[in-house]
């Protein structure tokens, strides 16, 4: 069938989307979502369909996204040649997902060719990942996936060894360690190209927090300039296309907060495959409200990183964490890069600085230094590590002078207190990311929650338990009414 093109001005930044008028659709046998292949000369492209029943797209006519337009090279008002395109063969292995089937290496790799070449929909990678969810994946499937998310991206070939790498796979509020880990590692000679998501489900990811301080989207071959020069970055990896496919499918996860086991190893192995990473760090924080709660679950994620590390031919290791509460004061972008900087100036939270010694000394020790923490501790005491912070905000184009009480937060606060005296008994990480998140965080960098106390605490009557920060009064008050007694417990019978 003949169509003229009809250009729509609109995109849907994924799939690739075309509109018919519901007698050319009928005429073609086609459904919503069904495909069609459009021809032109020599280019052909297949669109998945949506229908219309008004006359804003006339019979004879065809609208395209933007994102067809773009990739199929086409005007406004040109004829193209449509025809009706079966589904993807992706789709019936999705469904084999689905009825608790193990995938191949072949039907894996055409399900992730599929996603980045846009050519699922988001409700079909939803599915996919609801399959992942319920019915996971056996550790050769996800080294399956891995590979294939690695192939679907670039990938950063740095003249390098070793790689050192470190994630931990969140949960606890806080928690900002790779700033000053990778500061650390660097100032000690050693390669740390450190790519980092934006917030999944979080109040601040990697990427959001790094980002108060310097710009994090770069091009690859900036990159490498930035590593050549301080041998780290701290960048937001969704710019680079390492892992495309990855990217994807964390969006699919977002609305339900899904993270299947299975897409969790292999998209946080897929990064560090595409830094060409040799020796990789993992932190698995547990305890109540943290991803992993069991330590049981724990320890058999650990054997799955160790074991599917070496599968892709990385010195892995794992470390299980305490997680039952927030790690620093800061929870939200702004207030994570002050802890971040105190630390480097030997001045931050206790707790952050020493889970961030420990860590650094593990890599170090990975990497052949014979005494990893003791060195970690002198790069940290002696400023080296401060100043290599500096030398990385400035090369990602940020303000390497700029001083913790500098950084904005936002003008708008709440002073949570406490209504007795006691001891801290229990924090509330769950409600804590809830209440950020609703007072804007991590869109707006300058909303968070300063936490004044930490388990064990004691504390007197009207102390402040924490500050929540927003850059919105509207958001602020939201926020508020989601507050409850339980967020942060104080038992009072622990003191007489």
């Amino acid at each position: 069938m003949e169509l003229k093109v009809k250009r729509l001005h609109i995109s849907s930044g994924g799939p690739l989307i075309s509109v018919l008028n519901s007698e050319d659709a009928r005429r073609l046998d086609l459904r919503a979502l069904d495909r069609i292949k459009l021809k032109k000369g020599r280019k052909e492209i297949v669109t998945i369909i949506d229908i219309t029943h008004d006359s804003y797209i006339k019979k004879g006519e065809i609208g395209l996204f933007e994102d067809v337009i773009d990739v199929f090279d086409v005007k406004d008002k040109e004829m193209v040649t449509a025809e009706h395109q079966p589904s993807p063969n992706s789709l019936k292995y999705i469904k084999k997902k689905l009825d608790g089937e193990k995938l191949t290496k072949h039907e894996i790799d055409e399900i992730i060719k599929d996603i980045v070449a846009n050519r699922l929909t988001e409700i079909e990678m939803s599915y996919f990942a609801a399959g992942a969810y319920t019915r996971g994946f056996t550790l050769y499937e996800a080294a399956y996936l891995t590979e294939a998310i690695v192939a679907s991206g670039k990938q950063l070939d740095l003249d390098a060894y070793p790689v050192l790498d470190k994630h931990s796979i969140g949960g606890v509020p806080g928690n900002r360690t790779t700033p000053i880990v990778v500061s650390i590692i660097a100032a000690a000679g050693f390669t740390i190209p450190k790519t980092s998501t934006r917030s999944i489900t979080s109040v601040s990811g990697t990427a959001d927090t790094v980002e108060v301080l310097a710009p994090v989207s770069h091009k690859i071959e900036k990159i490498k300039e930035i590593i050549k020069k301080t041998n780290a970055c701290m960048v937001w990896g969704g710019a680079l296309e390492l892992a495309s496919a990855d990217d994807k499918i964390i969006k699919i996860e977002r609305p339900l907060s899904l993270d299947p086991e299975g897409f969790l190893l292999a998209s946080i192995l897929a990064k560090k495959a595409a830094v060409k990473a040799t020796h990789v760090l993992i932190d698995i924080p547990i305890g109540k409200g943290t991803k992993i709660e069991h330590i049981k679950k724990a320890k058999k994620l650990e054997r799955k990183f160790e074991q599917l590390g070496k599968l892709l031919g990385m010195n892995t290791r794992v470390i299980i964490t305490n997680g039952e509460q927030p790690i620093g004061n800061g929870i939200g972008p702004a207030l994570e890069a002050r802890d971040v900087l105190m630390v480097l100036l030997n001045k931050g939270p206790k707790d952050l600085r020493d889970k961030s010694l420990y860590m650094a000394g593990i890599l170090l020790k990975m990497a052949g230094v014979k005494d990893g923490k003791k060195r970690a501790v002198e790069i940290l005491e002696s400023g080296q590590a401060y100043k290599k912070l500096q030398e990385i905000i400035k090369a990602q184009g940020g303000n390497p002078n700029i001083k913790p009480e500098e950084i904005k937060i936002g003008k708008f606060k709440y002073i949570y207190r406490t209504k007795n005296q006691g001891r801290v008994e229990y924090i509330d990480n769950k409600l804590l990311t809830r209440v950020a998140k609703l007072a804007g965080a991590p869109e707006e960098k300058g909303t968070g929650i300063y936490l004044n106390v930490h388990l064990k605490d004691k504390v007197k009557k009207n102390d402040i338990l924490f500050t929540l920060y927003s850059e919105n009064q509207s958001k602020l008050k939201y926020a508020v009414k989601e507050i409850t007694d339980k967020i942060i417990i104080v038992n009072s019978k622990i003191i007489g």
